[in-house]
């Protein structure tokens, strides 16, 4: 059988990269299926964006309308920023794609923290983009260090905010002196797919950010907090010449007709949705606070997940939360991601944390 790295007609990379590894979906001894490793959103759709899905579906003869006139105007009103300013694509992810696609190539360098977001090396790799990775300090990011790793050859630093997988967030003031540091050829781009469960008023809305400042682009996705991580459907907030371009690279088509139709829906349903949120950061708070009086070490959170870092015993943990039907995103010794759920799936989480021997912390 010929495999990608050793094949004549493939690139050489291909050799180098794993492929994306999803959250895994288990089922313990009982048949229980308990799925907190993905950061999804424990809420079915809103009857409103159903509705709109099923009227959307009438048409899936068509084509989209790859310009997404109608989600266009609807996010810029949303957030009061110029049509021009927008660009959509397959969840953020594909956003992301798209932006590296028109920045990156070999000889060029993209900068982002480590651990974060675990497809930014798969992204930067497959861009050609030699990947500079700053190790964490107290599980989020060094900005100081982050800024010393810029060269002349880099061309985009990520800043995931709140950090996937730990929660962290930077704030407003320390966000703002790195970005004072990056040079006119770096664009920095500020992934905040998990923006709507921040609650720290320290933590700086992005949106806020770059208005001023032609090298700061923003992330956001419809994935988490809207719940629609199934339609795959984000965007980004950026200056003309970088909207534009990331447009250019969009694949013809990518956000699809039903993905339109529930994003506009979801933006008519903020108040429905926002409460929602609200349950979800309480329930956040409540875990945390549980696992804390447990004597686990959860660094504070701004997203929708807690981690526990276990280094050695991280597999041996998801293993235990396994064995009781309840699947965590675990990073092979370095810990352990978990998804906020609801209320009853939550405590299937705290009871196996607690019978569990060992603790981060110890």
């Amino acid at each position: 059988m010929v495999s990608a790295s050793s094949s004549p007609y493939f690139r050489d990379v291909l050799g180098a990269i794993p492929g994306y590894q999803p959250g895994r979906k288990i089922e313990g001894p009982d048949g229980r299926s308990i799925k907190l490793s993905s950061n999804e959103s424990p809420h079915g759709p809103l009857p409103s964006v159903l509705d709109a899905v099923a009227e959307a579906a009438t048409l899936l003869n068509r084509y989209p309308d790859s310009g997404a006139v109608e989600l266009t105007a609807a996010l810029a009103n949303r957030f009061d920023v110029p049509e021009d300013h927008l660009a959509l694509g397959a969840g953020s992810v594909g956003v992301l794609q798209q932006l590296l696609e028109a920045t990156a190539e070999p000889g060029t360098e993209v900068v982002y923290a480590w651990r974060s977001f675990e497809a930014y090396p798969l992204l930067a790799d497959l861009s050609g983009a030699t990947s500079v990775r700053v190790p964490l300090s107290e599980e989020t990011h060094d900005l100081d260090a982050l800024a010393a790793s810029i060269t002349d050859r880099t061309r985009v630093v990520l800043v995931c905010n709140p950090n996937n997988p730990t929660g962290t967030a930077v704030r407003e003031e320390a966000l703002t002196a790195f970005l004072d540091r990056v040079p006119d050829h770096v664009l920095v781009v500020l992934d905040e797919a998990y923006r709507e469960y921040v609650r720290d008023p320290r933590v700086p809305d992005g949106l806020t950010l770059y208005p001023d400042r032609p090298n700061v682009a923003v992330l956001r996705t419809f994935s988490k907090a809207y719940g629609l991580a199934a339609l795959r459907v984000g965007f980004l907030v950026g200056h003309p010449h970088v909207a534009s371009a990331v447009r250019k690279t969009m694949v013809p088509f990518a956000v699809n007709h039903l993905a339109q139709a529930a994003a506009v829906a979801s933006l008519a349903a903020e108040d429905e949705l926002s409460r929602r949120v609200e349950a979800t950061v309480k329930e956040r708070e409540r875990v945390r606070e549980a696992l804390v009086a447990d004597g686990w070490v959860v660094p504070p959170t701004e997203a929708n997940f807690v981690w526990l870092r276990l280094g050695p015993h991280t597999s041996d943990f998801a293993a235990a939360c396994e064995a009781a039907g309840v699947a965590v995103r675990p990073f092979a010794d370095e810990g352990v991601r978990i998804s906020i759920g609801t209320p009853e799936e939550n405590d299937e989480l705290l009871a196996v944390a607690h019978a569990y021997p060992r603790r981060n912390g110890d």
